[in-house]
């Protein structure tokens, strides 16, 4: 399995639309709007490196909106932490 973390500059008038059409291709497991440098994180799981070229290349990088990409590929992993947690610090759900 190839873990990437996929950095993308957006149209900020589109961001809504393009992490939702990004968010509906299979590979991507996670997208997150975030604050900084970048607009949209992205998190993308393949089996192998020339998935991962034509999700990357083909399909998040031809979304209306995305201007830029950044990919980051994970060679080893160090923390077994629920991702999901991880980007979830200082929320907590509300109960109803």
């Amino acid at each position: 399995m190839v873990n990437t973390i996929v950095l993308a500059v957006c149209d900020i008038h589109r961001i809504p639309e393009t992490a939702q059409a990004i968010a509906d291709i299979p590979d991507v497991s996670e997208v997150y709007s975030v604050a900084g440098d970048y607009d949209l994180v992205i998190m993308v799981r393949t089996r192998t490196h020339d998935d991962l070229a034509r999700v990357v290349s083909e399909e998040i990088a031809k979304i209306e909106g995305v201007e830029r990409t950044q990919t980051l590929v994970a060679f080893k992993v160090f923390s077994r932490h629920d991702v999901e947690a991880l980007f979830s610090v200082g929320f907590e759900e509300e109960v109803s």
